[in-house]
Order: C-alpha cells, then structure tokens, then sequence
C-alpha cells in the first residue's frame, strides 16, 4: 500500500536503526526488494534528502562520476538500492574519512551488501548493516514482538483454554499471504498475481547487478524447485541433477538468491560432543508467501496437502522467529538439529552459549513422541540446554517435558506476544 501516516505499519526495528543514526557515519538498512525499507527511512526521518538509484538519472550520473554525485549531496542524505551503483561505496568512503560525523548516509539495499565484496571491503569499519524482513505476523498484529524475550524468561505459563467450539485454522491464509507490505491489502487473487510479478522482476532486474549469470530464467527455475523442497537438507548433487547443471553452476545459483534474500540456507547445530550429528544445511525459501505462489498452494488445500503445507508452516516460523531475534536483547544464532538416528530439531537458538529448541508441527494436537527431538538436543546440549517448544495449531499451553523446560505452545504466540 502507498505510504501515507495513517496506513504506515510500525516496524520494530525502528528503534535500533535510530540508534544507529546517533554514533555511526554509514547505516546500511538491507532487506529483500519490496520489504518496507524506504517506507521505513522516509518515516525515521521524513526531512532526510532521498536519492533513489533506480530512477535512472540519478543511477546514471552515479555511475559516471561517484566522486561528483557524492559531493554534491547534502550533509545528511538517505540513498536507496546502493547496490546498483557499487562506486559510490568508494567516494562514500572518502567523504565520511573527512567527516565522521554520524548519521550522515542512510543507505538501503536489496541485495546483502556483505556477500558483495566491492561494496562491503569499502566500508568495512564504518557501516552498520541492519536486516530488515517482510513484514512478521506480530507486527502485522500490531503486537509488542516479545514471542522470544517472554519465552526465553520463563512466561509461557501452562493453562488450558475455555470450551469453545471448534475452530478453523487461521494458518494457512498466514501461510499463503506471506509479509511483503504490497500483498498485505490485496485480495488473496491479487496477492498471488503480485507475487508472481515480484519474482518476475526480481529476475529479470536484480540477478545482473549481483552476479554475472546471463540467463536469469534458470534461477528461476531453480527458484520454483525450491518452493518444493523448502525445509528441507540442502542436496546440491540431487538438484543439479534434477536441473541438469553442474554442481559449481547451482552452488553460484544459490548464493545469488541468497544474496537477494529470497532463500536461506540455515546451518546445522553442532556440539563437539557428539559425532553422530548430520552437518548439512537445510534449505528454506524465506517468505512463505512466495513460496506458495510458486508451489502453487492455496489455503483450501490445507488438508489434503498437509505435508506439503507442513514443509512450508516451517519455513514460516524459521522467518518468524529469525526476525523477531533481529531485536532481542542479544541477537541468537540459528541451526537446525539432525542425527543420524533421524532425530532432528527444526530450529535450534544458541543466546550467550545457551540453547533452546523450537519444533513445529501442523497439527492442532501433540502427540507423545512429538519431543523425541528436543529431548534428544537436550542430552547433547547437556548444561547448555535451557528448554525446547513445540509450536503447534492448538490453543494451550502443555507440558512436554517439564522437568527439561520443555513445553508445547500455540503457534499464535508469535503474533499475540
């Protein structure tokens, strides 16, 4: 939706980019095209010069002549898509070398400028890069975002909810919108046409300024049989394969797609204890909404495709999750947990050396052998551990294992907390 005061959707990054702004000479917003980085720049500070490189005037005296373009800038100046004119990073440079006063450039990126070389050696020491996501379900809610901070302090307290009668899940409409802003007042129809135009744009603009790759459709392709295997153990040998292109071809594939913020690859956990760990990554395709559009699932098929949507409800809550930890307190690092014994964790959170496990599962109950994994974790763990959650589709809050801190909760808490 177009930015006017009263549609403006607070983001809870706001008061750490404000932050930035008082100390640091360069802070660099980085976030997926289309997430609400400018909206958000334009509302932190609305009298801040606004220079967007994707006009093409500006991109092209940019390109021309840095040292210019830069020069003649004001003291305090917000430039967006920085990564499409790479040389300003070294005329940026020299300008914040004479002058380091902080708050002076406000740069977005649609593309993670630390996987960029040219642009990251250049301001390495004077920029702050803070990730921006879509939009997260709490903040959609207009909710605190405090799903971590409350769960981490012990305050998921154990209760059971009223008798009500039974309810539909509110799921797989969560699933299949997704966070982008533009599908957020859009019918599901004209979200799913969105999405697909997004991803069309994406490929044909974006892929060029980020990696030498001449045809951009096979990212695409790669893409879109992402969108299938999302949650899944990252195979290159299996989907070079599937694609038919050579290992070192797919490994540069992904790394442009991450670098534009459309996939992660989420690293295993391990612990020097023990070596029956399996150390490969996991794949997730980041925003659950575009995912969808390419595997084309629709919120009607939420139980005839259970698994499939069960793949998908996993990446959602991987996002979830990872963005609200972009404002803990101290961000947590993120893996997985798999053995060879094929227990695994879906989301494994290490904060200042301790650990905490997080299962998702589809289901509006939870079964006995739901916590096999966690507790797992927790004997490899050992006194690192300090508790596990299922996150399920139910409404209360259960004890799993208590003795352990582990606990089965509604998936809700993301979005209510």
């Amino acid at each position: 939706m177009p930015y006017t005061p009263s549609s403006y959707i607070p983001r809870h990054l706001t008061p750490m980019l404000q932050e930035a702004l008082q100390d640091t000479a360069v802070v660099c917003l980085l976030g997926p095209r289309q997430c609400g980085k400018s909206t958000l720049v334009r509302h932190c500070d609305p009298h801040r010069t606004y220079i967007n490189l994707d006009e093409r005037n500006y991109l092209e005296l940019a390109l021309r002549d840095p040292e210019g373009f830069i020069d003649g800038l004001p003291e305090q100046v917000a430039i967006d898509e920085i990564q499409r004119a790479p040389e300003l990073t070294l005329a940026i440079k020299r300008s914040v070398d004479a002058n380091r006063r902080p708050g002076r450039f406000l740069l977005t990126g649609s593309a993670n400028l630390l996987q960029l070389p040219r642009l990251a050696d250049s301001l390495a020491g004077r920029m702050e890069c803070i990730y921006l996501q879509p939009l997260t379900e709490a903040e959609k809610e207009q909710a605190l975002g405090q799903f971590l901070s409350v769960w981490f302090a012990g305050g998921l307290i154990q209760a059971l909810p009223p008798s009500r009668v039974p309810r539909s899940s509110e799921l797989p409409g969560r699933l299949v919108a997704g966070g982008y802003p533009d599908t957020f007042a859009r019918s599901p129809q004209r979200a799913r046409r969105w999405q697909h135009q997004y991803l069309q744009s994406i490929i044909e603009r974006d892929i060029q300024d980020i990696a030498e790759i001449k045809d951009g459709q096979d990212v695409a392709r790669l893409l879109e049989y992402l969108s299938h295997q999302t949650a899944s153990l990252l195979n290159v040998a299996a989907i070079a394969n599937a694609l038919g292109h050579t290992r070192p071809t797919i490994e540069r594939y992904l790394s442009a797609l991450e670098k534009l913020f459309l996939i992660r690859r989420l690293p295993a956990w391990h612990s020097n204890r023990s070596k029956r760990l399996v150390k490969t990554p996991k794949v997730h395709v980041c925003d659950s909404g575009l995912a969808a559009a390419l595997a084309d699932l629709h919120p009607e098929q939420w139980n005839p495709e259970r698994t499939r949507f069960g793949h998908l409800l996993e990446s959602f809550v991987v996002q979830q999750v990872i963005a609200l930890g972009a404002w803990h307190t101290s961000e947590p690092s993120f893996g997985h947990y798999r053995d060879k014994d094929l227990l695994e964790v879906d989301l494994v959170i290490e904060v200042g050396g301790d650990v905490w496990g997080l299962e998702v599962k589809a289901g509006a109950t939870v079964q006995a052998n739901d916590g096999k994994g966690l507790l797992r974790l927790a004997d490899v763990a050992k006194d690192k551990f300090r508790g596990g959650l299922i996150l399920y589709d139910g409404e209360a809050v259960l004890p799993v294992a208590p003795h352990l801190n582990i606990y089965a909760a509604p998936i809700a808490k993301l979005w209510e907390l």
